[in-house]
């Protein structure tokens, strides 16, 4: 993640008058004198291989104005110039468990059609996230008028959102969806209420029983028992909207100054969601559904990871402080005249185009096959996996008289390489595949 700040601040960094702040050699959005040690300025934006930071479930509002956060450590509940900060954090959050659910409606329970998904895919949702935030979406115990939202998808997507609603099983889910999303926003009003009070006793006992609403909630999302019944893409869904309300408890701990805690619920985010991800990649079986989850979980794991990496990257710094530099960081006053420059991180990227990830994923189909594209989304979480692989291709390689195929070559090899000659060398045998395509893939 590379952080942009305002210009002057930018400008006195190129200059060298400013310094990026770093922790164990990661930048965590944050600016200080390069003679005075003072911090000056917070980030304005950040970007992602060249693209706006735009994650589908984290709040950017966490990183990019990340010094605000690092404060609480010195006391969030009297800096009340950083309340509005958590505060977008947690409207983001609401809208995007708003929308993630509410295509739940569309996808129903069980097996389903790719006309579905492709009407509520990456670029479908970022859209609807767009209208809800701008209010022209309104979310209804959880759900959006899909017939509205989706009128211009045909008359088959209206069809099948009817079936799906007259669904017994998917009324089931519904039902407890509902009783979720509805503790899960009492929960978020009440958090907000309680960063408003004055007195220390009564603000932590509201947070604590907000806490106590979310975590509820999230086990509603988690039900094994209804997870289980639903397609990869559905999972999907359900546990983006557990990654969301696992945010918000771990703002909760934050507001408290839990800073322990928080780090570690982080760490334990970042395992879950990798977790997941494997869990759903592994459930895969067309290409419909990849089609789906392919550009989806490649925006979750380049973006909404990284901004839960930062965040944790952000906290274990502030730990790691003096107590002369954590008052010094607690005296920052991020709002003077120069360097009081914030545009609405809302806006930075435009939802008309054509994801990046969609674009990579479409090239990606034209040189490679189902499996193989299900290893490479694999590969993203699990690293060791495409070690193991490289090591197989290595062998087999070896025994073939490839003599090209050297760990060095295949560490240096795009994943699209990699996985394709790993599946090339597991059906070699029993396919009609030339030998001369293996040096071809080295080229791709």
């Amino acid at each position: 993640m590379l952080f942009e700040f305002a210009p002057a601040i930018q400008a006195g960094i190129e200059a060298g008058k400013y310094l990026q702040v770093f922790s164990n050699g990661v930048p965590i959005g944050l600016a200080r004198d390069a003679i005075t040690g003072e911090f000056i300025a917070h980030a304005v934006a950040a970007t992602i291989q060249n693209n706006p930071l735009a994650p589908l479930v984290s709040p950017v509002q966490f990183v990019i104005q990340g010094a605000g956060m690092v404060q609480n450590y010195m006391g969030f509940q009297e800096s009340y110039r950083q309340i509005g900060v958590v505060q977008t954090g947690l409207q983001s959050l609401q809208n995007s468990v708003g929308v993630l659910q509410a295509t739940t409606a569309l996808i129903g329970v069980g097996t389903v059609a790719g006309v579905v998904l492709g009407a509520v895919n990456l670029h479908q949702t970022l859209k609807l996230r767009k209208e809800v935030e701008q209010m022209r979406l309104e979310v209804k115990n959880g759900f959006i008028n899909l017939k509205q939202a989706l009128k211009d998808q045909g008359a088959e997507i209206r069809q099948i959102i009817e079936q799906v609603a007259q669904d017994i099983k998917f009324e089931q889910h519904r039902t407890v969806l509902i009783r979720a999303y509805g503790l899960f926003i009492q929960a978020l009003n009440r958090f907000r209420s309680a960063m408003q009070l004055q007195d220390a006793n009564r603000r932590n006992a509201e947070i604590d029983g907000s806490r106590e609403m979310l975590f509820t909630a999230l086990a509603d999302y988690n039900n094994p028992h209804l997870l289980e019944e639903t397609c990869a893409p559905g999972q999907l869904r359900r546990l983006e909207c557990a990654w969301a309300i696992e945010q918000a408890i771990i703002a909760t701990y934050q507001a408290q100054n839990e800073m322990s805690a928080v780090s570690d619920r982080l760490y334990h985010l970042q395992n879950m969601i990798c977790e997941n991800a494997c869990m759903i990649i592994e459930l895969c079986d067309s290409h419909d559904e990849l089609n789906f989850l392919f550009p989806e979980i490649s925006r979750i794991r380049n973006h909404d990871l990284a901004v839960v990496e930062t965040w944790q990257n952000q906290v274990d710094w502030m730990r790691s402080l003096p107590q002369s530099e954590l008052k010094l960081l607690n005296s920052a006053d991020f709002n003077t005249s120069e360097f009081n420059y914030t545009p609405n991180i809302n806006q930075v990227t435009t939802v008309l185009a054509a994801p990046p990830e969609q674009l990579a994923y479409d090239n990606f189909r034209e040189k490679s096959h189902f499996y193989s594209l299900r290893d490479q989304l694999t590969y993203m979480f699990k690293p060791a996996l495409r070690k193991e692989h490289e090591a197989y291709v290595h062998q087999q390689a070896s025994i073939a008289g490839y003599k090209t195929l050297v760990i060095k070559n295949l560490q240096q090899a795009s994943d699209l390489t990699v996985a394709n000659l790993y599946s090339y060398f597991k059906v070699r045998d029993e396919s009609e595949i030339d030998p001369a395509e293996v040096v071809d893939a080295m080229a791709i």
